[in-house]
């Protein structure tokens, strides 16, 4: 399988409030790399939102705003190329509203939501919480709300997913985001 998974975490509750990013880059069932960025956002940081990732505003004083970060980072974000993400909605979005907000232009890409997938191969777990996940196929996660390890953590549940119920099986979760 080949994949990139992805992770943000947001400063509020406004889609385009990004302050950290993680990719997982997945080659031929193999985590090949990784890319972690916190970025500054033009929107002020919500405690409650604090209390959960633990990035603060000054952790943030001297990184890329999104638009420095983006022309890194799309590359991965190509017609053929699969991007997953556990609860993709909320990360689609960031994405997506994060574009809109800097008027950048939205590629079209493949995307699967591991959350999805996970409720239709283990329909008998009481949630589909990423750290539920984890912890039922023993999968690790060192700190959950931290963007490389959830980003990582979430490669790896589609990874044994994979293996676990076959490629192919997963295909019918894959859409195209325009």
């Amino acid at each position: 399988m080949n994949f990139v998974a992805m992770d943000f975490e947001t400063a509020n509750s406004k889609r385009y409030s990004a302050c950290s990013l993680a990719l997982t880059v997945v080659r031929n069932d193999q985590i090949v790399d990784e890319f972690y960025s916190l970025i500054k956002p033009d929107t002020p940081f919500f405690w409650r939102n604090t209390q959960i990732h633990g990035i603060h505003a000054e952790d943030v004083a001297d990184a890329p705003d999104f638009p420095t970060l983006w022309p890194h980072i799309a590359p991965l974000f190509q017609r053929d190329r699969l991007v997953i993400a556990h609860n993709a909605t909320f990360d689609i979005g960031v994405l997506r509203s994060s574009l809109e907000h800097y008027q950048l232009t939205t590629p079209q890409y493949l995307a699967l939501d591991t959350v999805r997938t996970s409720r239709k191969f283990y329909p008998e777990l009481s949630n589909h919480k990423l750290d539920t996940l984890c912890q039922e196929l023993n999968i690790e996660l060192e700190h959950h709300h931290n963007a490389l390890d959830d980003s990582r953590a979430c490669a790896n549940i589609l990874l044994h997913e994979a293996q676990q119920f076959g490629p192919e099986q997963l295909k019918s979760f894959v859409k195209v985001i325009a």
